[in-house]
């Protein structure tokens, strides 16, 4: 089993604004005379305060004490990002990079990320780094996404560091290097990032800038898989399956497998069907091997598809029919949107 990176993320972040598809928030700068209130806040803004005007904008953003109303949000942003705010700088980039209260404009998000950045925010840093890496707003450049990442991560900012340690990863701007993609995903690690985690825990399962080590590989996988990640769940249950790293436990491996089977993982289906299948960690079941393998087959998983025809051809007509009625079940609520 062959570990398999994570990507480098895609995602502008909007300060000051707790929203679901946020991975930070930080809030807007504030000042010992701030205003307290809705009505002091406009008015302050209509004196011109930036930072009443950014406050007053991420209001309109979340529908605070306001309707929600992202070109109103834009207005004031962008009064307080022509003042030099270097947050709402960085906002109004967020807006615009994702359309929201004006036409959806790359090359106007990476203008405000560029400003912010300049002075010196972490978060318009990284975004400018991954509008480079991705050519959004400007011709695709790999050293100038490493360069503006790493300022990044060079001050603390964990999706910096770990998109950082992508780079190192796949040699993407720098010569590969597995030793600094170890460093800067480590730096991520620590913050609590799950990618970083589970992409640490694939050097050291795959011995790549690290001596081999599948108990180090079990740790960090482990608190990816705490977090939810499907992939670093499938590896922690190879890893009980296989007796690396810990002691082999196919109970344990049955209960990681199937955490990332529910999610849709078909590498996970597949070896949860096996378990049922041999009578690991759970009684023999073939009907249950056969569900889980013909989900994980549907998305194309390859051992999947190879597993399933011998499991037909273990069991009678009868049995067949019965399993292939709860595929049908679990394909309609585990299967990936790709087999639907």
């Amino acid at each position: 089993m062959f570990h398999k990176k994570a990507v480098v993320l895609t995602l502008f972040v909007l300060l000051g604004v707790a929203l679901t598809l946020t991975i930070l928030a930080a809030a807007p700068s504030t000042t010992s005379d701030a205003p307290t209130s809705i009505e002091s806040l406009e008015k302050a803004a209509l004196q011109g305060n930036p930072t009443a005007q950014l406050g007053l904008g991420l209001l309109y953003v979340n529908g605070h004490g306001v309707p929600k109303d992202y070109a109103m949000a834009k207005l004031w942003v962008e009064k307080a990002a022509l003042q030099g705010d270097a947050e709402a700088q960085y906002n109004l980039g967020w807006l615009y990079g994702n359309g929201q209260g004006v036409a959806q404009d790359y090359a106007t998000a990476k203008l405000w990320f560029e400003k912010a950045a300049q002075q010196g925010l972490a978060e318009a840093q990284y975004n400018l780094g991954l509008m480079y890496y991705y050519g959004h707003g400007v011709p695709k450049d790999y050293k100038m996404a490493k360069l503006w990442v790493e300022k990044a991560a060079q001050q603390g900012l964990a999706e910096a560091q770990y998109n950082l340690g992508v780079l190192y990863d796949k040699g993407h701007g720098v010569p590969q290097d597995y030793k600094m993609a170890k460093l800067w995903y480590e730096k991520a690690a620590q913050q609590g990032n799950v990618m970083a985690q589970y992409n640490l825990g694939g050097l050291y399962y795959n011995g790549h800038g690290v001596p081999q080590d599948y108990a180090t590989a079990k740790l960090w996988y482990e608190k990816a898989a705490l977090q939810g990640n499907a992939e670093a769940q499938t590896y922690l249950g190879w890893l009980y399956d296989n007796g690396r790293g810990v002691p082999q436990d196919y109970k344990m491996a049955k209960l990681w497998y199937e955490k990332a089977a529910l999610q849709g993982n078909a590498e996970a289906q597949s070896n949860l069907g096996l378990l049922y299948a041999q009578g690991h960690g759970v009684p023999k079941d073939y009907k249950t091997a056969y569900a889980w393998l013909n989900v994980a087959a549907a998305s194309g998983y390859q051992n999947a598809i190879k597993a399933r025809e011998l499991i037909v051809s273990a069991m009678d007509a009868s049995t067949l029919a019965e399993a292939q009625a709860l595929s049908k079940i679990y394909l309609e609520k585990y299967g990936s949107k790709k087999s639907q």
